[in-house]
């Protein structure tokens, strides 16, 4: 299972005191030499954290696989068709969300979700839907011709060490079966931590974990390459 690390909260401490570092463009370079698959950021659209200028450097020194999150909008649009990420992810966004809460609901934006959808594979650029868990959601990105979906590991993560987490796990797995019928490549993400992921790394047809806050986190502690190192031991070996 690969491992797409989201430096987003590396752009946080920088633009909590408006200066230029830490720098996410450096901390995406120690990820990849950690054995990073991918690196993901939120360019989100009050820039919170990362700027165009962290997906304008980043597009040129990434040399793993580089994922663009980002709403349903032409603005977006427009900043995708420019820096040419390899995909993006198209999430829900609202202006007083901590970070992001849920997926993006396909069923009510089918439509705007279609036409950015259409803008970005018309210029190359593989298109992924960060969606909750249900079959709804995964009928609906069908409809409109998606192959690739991130799904939203949020509920899980929140209850993973109750009973909660047994009836979550389920909607994962059926969700998981129903979506590999389809032909869908299924990633998955939010929440996770080096204490709950082996629960998720278990669904071998997941083939992607985009990973941020714990992994950037735990590095205040550890350092970034080891912190990196540590989840992908994790998920290479999750039950030792």
């Amino acid at each position: 299972m690969k491992l797409g690390v989201n430096v987003d909260h590396i752009a946080t401490i920088r633009e909590a005191r408006k200066t230029n570092e830490p720098d996410p463009v450096y901390a995406a370079a120690i990820a990849e030499l950690a054995g990073a698959d991918g690196i993901t950021i939120h360019l989100r659209q009050d820039r919170r954290h990362i700027q165009e200028r962290d997906l304008k450097l980043l597009r040129s020194v990434v040399k793993t696989k580089l994922n663009l999150e980002m709403a349903i909008s032409m603005e977006m649009v427009k900043l995708a068709l420019k820096y040419k990420p390899d995909t993006c992810t198209l999430v829900p966004e609202t202006d007083d969300e901590v970070t992001t809460t849920g997926g993006l609901d396909v069923v009510m934006y089918g439509d705007k979700i279609e036409e950015v959808a259409g803008n970005l594979k018309a210029a190359g650029i593989e298109v992924s839907i960060f969606v909750d868990p249900s079959i709804d959601q995964i009928k609906a990105c069908h409809r409109l011709g998606i192959k690739v979906i991130e799904l939203n590991t949020g509920e899980y993560a929140k209850s993973w060490n109750n009973s909660y987490a047994i009836l979550e796990l389920d909607k994962i797995k059926k969700v998981v079966v129903y979506a590999k019928k389809l032909n869908f490549r299924i990633l998955a993400g939010h929440g996770l931590t080096y204490q709950n992921v082996a629960e998720i790394v278990a669904f071998e047809d997941i083939e992607e974990l985009n990973i941020g806050h714990s992994i950037i986190a735990n590095s205040t502690f550890m350092g970034l390459g080891k912190a990196v190192r540590r989840m992908k031991e994790l998920m290479e070996k999750p039950y030792k």
